[in-house]
Order: structure tokens, then C-alpha cells, then sequence
């Protein structure tokens, strides 16, 4: 029996099209995830386009990488180059000394979390479950502040001065409604998430444009 959370998710499809997903090799979501930092989507797959035409996107491929190409295309992804830069040297270090962290992300969550805290950018409710997710297959539910803000109006979990609590809050209300599947999970992450970015915003939501107002609590209450 389809859920509440389910019919959402199908309306934002709906509303949005077919949006990408993360990448799924662990490598190369580690790279987007240092990419997507301060960045745009456009700014960050233009960098991501950068290294791929170089040859750049598996680990011993980025250590060999000319430094000039590495830092032009990853200057594509906007500011804070040099600490881009950084966070991949050190990333690659991590997955040339531990060639099983793609197969451990896929192996039990506690072992895949504590390998992933090796990595720059992973800790927290956003990144490391985003690798736990889309590259180790496991059905959880990444929650950043736009997957939070989303879902708080809609009525799963409850807000807490402590993001880490609003995070496991609105995964556990979620995890009420998702099935097991980790299609679904990639659903709700990615649709979730667009529609944070594009329409649920925190200042100025347009909810005369959003096709889940007659479901949303904070829309009534506005």
C-alpha cells in the first residue's frame, strides 16, 4: 500500500521531471561531494566535466593528474579552490591506502561509517549517509537543511537546536513511511532535496507553486 510520504514524492516527480542522482561509484561521489561545497550544481558537474575529460576520476588517475589541469578544473566549481584541492589530495590518499572502502561502504553501516570518517567532508547527516545511500546501496535517508526544512513543514520529525536530532528525527519519521527499498530512498532523498533548493526555500517559500500545499502543515498554518 502506497504511503503519504510515497504519493509526495510521486508529485514532485510529477512537478520536476527525471532529476539526476548523485553518482554511485564511491570515488567519484566523494570528488562531487568536495565540488558541491559552496558551489552550484552547473559550477559543480562543469568541474565534475573537467576532470572526467582529463582522466581524472579514479584515485591513482587524480594522484597522477598534471596539478595545472587538476586546479583549472576544479576552479570550475567556484571559490575555495585551494581547500578543494586539499580535500582531494587528501581523499585520494585515503582510497589508494584503503582499496576496500568501496566494498566496506557497501558492507555493515557501522564498519562503512567509521571508514567513511577517514574522508574530508563526510561526517555529519548529509555526506557520509549520501555515500552510505548512493554508492554502498543501504536504504537511509541523507538529510541536509534542505531535506530538514522539507520535511519539517510536512510534518516528519520535529525541529531541535541540535541539527543532528532534527536529522535522526525526520529519518526516523521517514523510515515510518519508505519501504525498504533503496529506490525509494534515492526518491525521497532526491526529490526532497530539489524541492528545498527550488521551491520549499527557507525565506520566501513559493507555496502558491508547490504541488504539495494542500499536505502541508506549515502552508496551512501560513
Amino acid at each position: 500500500m502506497s504511503s503519504r510520504l510515497d504519493s509526495l514524492v510521486r508529485k514532485l516527480q510529477k512537478q520536476y521531471g527525471a532529476l539526476p542522482e548523485p553518482p554511485s561509484d564511491a570515488f567519484v561521489l566523494f570528488v562531487w561531494e568536495i565540488l558541491s561545497h559552496h558551489s552550484t550544481s552547473k559550477k559543480r558537474d562543469a568541474a565534475l566535466h573537467g576532470l572526467k575529460r582529463y582522466g581524472a576520476l579514479t584515485p591513482d588517475s587524480m594522484w597522477h593528474a598534471s596539478p595545472a589541469k587538476l586546479a583549472a578544473s576544479v576552479a570550475l566549481a567556484g571559490p575555495y579552490r585551494d581547500q578543494r584541492l586539499l580535500a582531494l589530495r587528501k581523499g585520494v590518499d585515503v582510497f589508494r591506502q584503503n582499496s576496500e572502502l568501496p566494498s566496506t561502504i557497501k558492507g555493515p553501516v557501522p564498519a562503512a561509517v567509521r571508514a567513511l570518517k577517514e574522508l574530508p567532508k563526510m561526517t555529519g547527516d548529509s555526506g557520509a549517509y549520501r555515500m552510505l545511500l548512493f554508492a554502498g546501496d543501504h536504504a537511509v535517508l541523507p538529510v541536509d537543511a534542505r531535506v530538514a526544512r522539507v520535511a519539517t513543514r510536512l510534518g516528519y520529525g520535529e525541529k531541535a537546536a541540535d541539527f543532528t536530532k532534527t536529522a535522526r528525527s525526520v529519518r526516523q519519521a521517514a523510515a515510518a513511511e519508505l519501504s525498504d527499498s533503496v529506490d525509494a530512498y534515492r526518491g525521497a532523498y532526491v526529490y526532497l532535496d530539489h524541492h528545498g533548493a527550488a521551491t520549499c526555500t527557507e525565506s520566501d517559500p513559493h507555496c502558491a507553486d508547490c504541488p504539495l500545499r494542500a499536505d502541508c502543515r506549515y502552508f496551512k498554518r501560513r
